[in-house]
């Protein structure tokens, strides 16, 4: 079992991608990659899992290469990392802390996205929205974050 956890500052006219889904929004996360707070938190938790880092020891912001890159591409990577590694995710659960806009309306195509990106049936995917109640600089309208927690299992061969 792996955790993750990541967060971004928001700033106004950038895009918000969370799960590899473009969310409307008057603001966006600012980050080295494309910001997308949910599939950074998924990263880090297969890492977790596997004991091998972090999302920054593998696609280091100091690294020009990474500059707006699509996060989905570190999960599909990490995914298969774990893959090659003889795990295999079962299920994943993650809850974006923000403010807003509200999510709702967009967790099933985040959900779906994020499975893609994972190689794994939607119906193991769970993506939960909550707001921070106007406390920090979540509550604010300042940041973004999420939570992620990821299961493998040791594959059959």
């Amino acid at each position: 079992m792996g955790h993750g956890y990541d967060i971004h500052r928001l700033a106004e006219g950038l895009p918000l991608m969370i799960g590899g889904v473009p969310v409307p929004s008057e603001q966006g996360a600012v980050g080295h990659s494309d910001a997308d707070v949910l599939l950074h938190a998924i990263v880090d938790a297969i890492l977790g899992a596997l004991n091998a880092g972090d999302i920054g020891r593998h696609y280091p912001d100091t690294d020009p290469a990474w500059r707006g890159a699509d996060s989905a591409r570190f999960a599909r990577e990490t995914a298969a990392r774990a893959r090659d590694a003889g795990w295999e995710p079962v299920n994943l659960d993650a809850t974006v802390l923000l403010e807003r806009p509200k999510l709702a309306e967009h967790v099933p195509s985040i959900e779906q996205r994020v499975a893609e990106c994972l190689d794994l049936e939607a119906e193991r995917v769970n993506v939960k929205a909550a707001t921070n109640e106007g406390l920090d600089a979540v509550g604010e309208g300042r940041a973004i974050a999420c939570h992620a927690v990821v299961l493998l299992a040791r594959r059959h061969r």
